[in-house]
């Protein structure tokens, strides 16, 4: 194992070093080329042009995407908003083998601020209400979710500070409590950056409250029209605040596994043609949880390429070598995969698709102390009509077990959770519009579940058929300037 770990630092220094000496013995960058022409020459880099704005070309390795929808006029402004909805649930409770109808009726509040400076920007986005599961034991549940962004630029960078909170009952993949409401013009929350930062619930049983954060502080700097460089630190934890009702979720202690995560990531971006970049990116991850003596860590080197067309299209593809540590009691067990991931999106004159993979180590979504996670998203949006919208959205997470059995741990090796959703939305006016969606779920966990359990009949798969109608009020923004 030595002589692998010392092939692959080499491998590592040598890329490395071929990426400086390319930095330093590079062209200079014809003038126009993926910049801005209109701007003054820095004068520390010759002729060439100033890099572009971290906001309009963001780094492979770096937090932030371009975006696909035309640029709007900076404003400040403070846009609040009232969701009401209900929903009839096949399987409200979310338990194994089971099939009830229910209704689940929402009332939700959404706040959104954005307050620009010259060189700082705040975007706070708040959903909020509660809701009432029209079933014995379960009754009003609390959904709070927060999303905050604070930024600070220069001539050639940015530091961004972000977190994002939330108190559920339920998962957040594939979640859509009230259709969404908040305008989401933080880049946290429950899309925003895969499953490397962590975060995630993948699939859940039970209406079991749980407060979920994320605390991330990132940096990028360009170094000169060609190159970048970025390093970001994150913190996240999930406390279950309950446990489900007796029998109806498969845990040998009838509760869930909270976790924490923190995570370290830096890279190196140079951009080879006016749309595509490459990237050399180091991640670190280290896990803990609340049963003792299943805390472990991995580290992740990627290199990454991108094809970039502003406003239009954005690629993203990623993978290298995952070294994963565990401790199983007295002895250590170092494990070598791969992690990877993708991204496509493209806006077409009138439709928007978006394709998303990820393969990362994730903390097993209170199932299981670890799991290695695969997980596949798309969507695609469109206008029907000058005033119907429509969507198709699909979601797929495999994750398997990494270490033995826990405390409170599900007795599976493998769970796979899968949605399948499709809405519309109709405005009727600039302050209100109706929508509704159907949703279907599914989390199915192993045979060896089964055998662990040692019964004749054994249920281990868990199906919802959602059906939504709701409205939503947003009067106009308010400006704050």
């Amino acid at each position: 194992m030595s002589k692998r770990y010392c092939r692959l630092w080499i491998l590592v220094l040598a890329v490395t070093l071929s990426a400086a000496w390319g930095q330093d013995n590079s062209t200079p960058q014809p003038s126009g080329a993926g910049q801005d022409s209109s701007q003054e020459p820095t004068p520390g880099y010759g002729q060439d042009n100033p890099p572009a704005p971290i906001t309009e070309n963001p780094p492979l390795s770096g937090l932030d995407t371009p975006g696909l929808e035309p640029h709007a006029a900076p404003l400040s402004y403070l846009q609040p908003g009232v969701i009401v909805a209900e929903t009839a649930d096949s399987n409200v409770a979310d338990t194994l083998g089971q099939s009830s109808v229910r209704s689940v009726t929402e009332g939700l509040g959404s706040l959104t601020l954005q307050r620009l400076w010259s060189h700082y920007d705040l975007a706070i986005d708040y959903l909020g209400g509660a809701a009432y599961y029209n079933a014995r034991g379960l009754g009003w549940k609390q959904l709070q979710q927060m999303d905050l962004e604070q930024k600070i630029t220069w001539r050639r960078g940015q530091l961004a500070l972000r977190d994002s909170f939330s108190y559920l009952p339920e998962g957040n993949f594939g979640a859509e409590y009230g259709a969404i409401g908040s305008q989401g013009i933080t880049s946290v929350g429950a899309s925003g950056f895969g499953t490397f930062w962590g975060g995630n619930f993948f699939g859940g049983l039970g209406q079991v409250p749980r407060i979920s954060n994320l605390a991330l502080m990132d940096v990028s700097e360009n170094l000169n029209p060609k190159s970048a460089v970025t390093a970001a630190v994150g913190y996240a934890f999930t406390h279950f605040t309950g446990n489900p009702a007796p029998g109806t979720v498969p845990l040998v202690n009838n509760s869930f596994l909270g976790s924490s995560q923190l995570s370290v990531q830096t890279g190196y971006n140079r951009i080879i043609s006016p749309h595509n970049q490459i990237a050399l990116v180091y991640g670190y991850q280290g896990f803990d949880f609340s049963a003792q003596g299943t805390a472990f860590h991995s580290h992740v080197i990627q290199g990454m390429f991108g094809h970039r067309i502003s406003g239009r299209m954005d690629f993203l593809i990623g993978a290298g070598p995952q070294i994963t540590s565990l401790s199983l009691g007295t002895a250590k067990d170092t494990r070598i995969g791969v992690a990877g991931r993708g991204q496509f999106r493209y806006h077409f004159t009138k439709t928007t698709l978006e394709l998303m993979y990820d393969r990362y180590e994730t903390s097993g979504s209170g199932f299981f102390a670890g799991a290695q996670s695969d997980i596949a998203q798309a969507r695609l949006s469109r206008p029907i009509t000058r005033t119907w919208n429509g969507y198709v959205t699909l979601g797929y997470a495999r994750n398997s077990r990494l270490q033995p059995l826990a405390a409170n741990a599900v007795q599976a090796n493998t769970y796979n959770y899968g949605f399948a959703s499709v809405g519309v939305r109709h405005r009727f006016s600039r302050t209100l519009s109706m929508f509704g969606t159907y949703q279907f779920n599914e989390i199915a966990f192993d045979s060896s579940f089964c055998l662990t359990q040692g019964v004749s009949q054994c249920n281990r798969i868990s199906q919802r058929h959602l059906v939504t109608v709701g409205l939503e009020w947003t009067p106009r923004p308010i400006r704050i300037d």
